[in-house]
């Protein structure tokens, strides 16, 4: 029978709020464990940020040197825009390999020294204080702990499509899988127009393959205010992408050894698109609580799988907690580090419950990292309409094409969008589709968090020419 191991504190998974928490708790001198099935570091530094920022770093170069021109620049025997060159897809993905092994090994080594009990292996819960974790060679460990915070996250949804059984399973991508790829696809299509789909059909265009987005919705990115997701899709058609919107993959059919056939049905009827060469289904994701065992634990789960919790991270289980993409959206990075601050706090504090920090009323920052960047923060202008039917809303929308730091470089697409309060100015979202249009977002996300109104951005002085200047002239735009 196997001996329990007794801990202060478990944590389930290494995402990038796990692994702080577990170095913080050990380095107060909590016996602490970390349970971890894959990588350390969880999605962020080897499935999501890392790896996929570093690829669409690739992209952009590609795009540059097909704009040389523009600038006046030429490689040999180049006179217009070309892609005569080469795209090295063993480079790209060893580089992003190489980056993604830094970031993991910095985590592992951070682990190590503050003296947290790494274990690798799967996590199935017993009861509420006692997890089973099994390990390849079929054998397992009993871990009891005082505190458990669960952080497993999500995965790629399966895919759906009648014919996949006839198609190569190489040739069926999520989106971690095509992130592997050692040629570029002849012909790629994306089975959604959200934030993964988009950012990779625009990577994949640029460094040479044929693209196709279907989307089943009216708009990309369905979140989105309708004129900055319009904008998008110009852009993005702009750099010869195929989109169809409102549009739903029915069937697929091998056309050769190497090419199939996808029936789309559309608005306007069934059309056929040919010689696809691979899929990425990039249609949404599932949480990781299938293999947990959580009703041993009594944990609730939402309709969707979702591990329920109130604003300060706790479960329907007294000594179980959850932070991360596991409790459900929004799925950032960002958020789930500040599910840390809070955890960080309260976990294991002597003061009253719920008198320290929660995630109630937490500004969320997000970047979409297309080119140009799409950047919000705080409420869409019909949120904040349905939010504050009592108040006057006025919004301010101007073209990047207005900004002079855009224009010198060549960079004008896209637009910014306000929302204010009208009576006492206060900014309730910005939005910047827009080059660097992440560090736009978060100068008004300061401005935000410090509940200054928009008139304090308007008369601030910014250095000439920075993009920041925008600021300045934003707010004469509001109706």
């Amino acid at each position: 029978m196997a001996t329990t191991t007794h801990y202060d504190a478990i944590i389930i998974g290494s995402g990038q709020g796990g692994t702080p928490l577990a170095k913080a708790l050990a380095s107060a001198n909590k016996k602490t464990a970390l349970i971890e099935k894959e990588h350390i570091g969880g999605c962020c530094i080897n499935e999501g940020c890392t790896p996929t920022k570093t690829m669409i770093a690739s992209g952009r170069v590609a795009h540059l040197i097909r704009r040389g021109p523009d600038y006046g620049i030429h490689v040999p025997g180049q006179i217009g825009p070309t892609n005569d060159f080469t795209v090295s897809m063993d480079k790209v993905r060893q580089r992003k390999r190489d980056i993604v092994s830094s970031f993991r090994s910095g985590s592992e080594k951070g682990l190590d020294t503050a003296g947290v009990d790494v274990v690798r292996g799967e996590a199935r819960f017993n009861d509420a204080n006692t997890l089973k974790v099994l390990f390849p060679d079929g054998s397992h460990r009993l871990l009891w702990g005082e505190k458990i915070v669960v952080n497993v996250g999500c995965r790629p949804a399966p895919p759906k499509l009648d014919g996949l059984e006839r198609i190569r399973k190489d040739r069926l991508l999520d989106s971690t899988s095509i992130q592997e790829l050692g040629e570029l696809p002849g012909h790629l299509v994306v089975i959604g127009g959200g934030y993964v789909g988009v950012e990779f059909g625009q990577l994949f265009a640029r460094l040479g393959s044929k693209v196709t987005i279907i989307q089943r919705g009216a708009q990309l990115l369905p979140r989105e205010d309708k004129e900055i997701a319009a904008e998008l899709l110009d852009i993005l058609r702009d750099e010869c992408l195929m989109i169809y919107l409102e549009a739903r993959a029915t069937s697929v059919t091998p056309s050769s050894a190497e090419t199939f056939n996808l029936s789309v049905a559309t608005q306007s009827g069934n059309e056929i698109v040919t010689n696809v060469t691979h899929f990425l289904f990039a249609a949404g994701r599932i949480p990781n609580t299938d293999h947990l065992n959580t009703d041993a634990a009594g944990i609730e789960l939402d309709v969707k799988g979702y591990i329920k919790c109130n604003e300060f991270l706790e479960t329907s289980v007294p000594s179980i907690y959850a932070l991360g993409d596991i409790k459900g959206p929004p799925a950032f990075t960002h958020i789930s580090y500040d599910d840390f601050r809070v955890l960080k706090v309260s976990l294991f504090s002597d003061s009253l419950a719920h008198s320290g920090p929660s995630v109630k009323d937490r500004l969320v920052p997000y970047v979409v990292y297309t080119d140009p960047q799409l950047a919000h923060v705080g409420l869409h202008e019909g949120e904040a309409r349905e939010q504050y039917p009592g108040i006057r809303i006025r919004t301010a929308t101007m073209p990047m094409s207005y900004v002079a730091r855009a224009l010198e470089t060549d960079e004008p697409r896209g637009m910014m969008k306000a929302v204010v309060n009208a009576d006492d100015g206060q900014i309730l979202g910005f939005t910047c589709l827009g080059t660097e249009g992440g560090e736009l977002m978060s100068i008004v996300e300061v401005a935000m968090v410090a509940k200054l109104p928009y008139w304090k951005l308007q008369n601030a002085v910014f250095a000439h020419p920075a993009f920041a200047e925008s600021l300045n002239n934003l707010w004469g735009f509001l109706k």
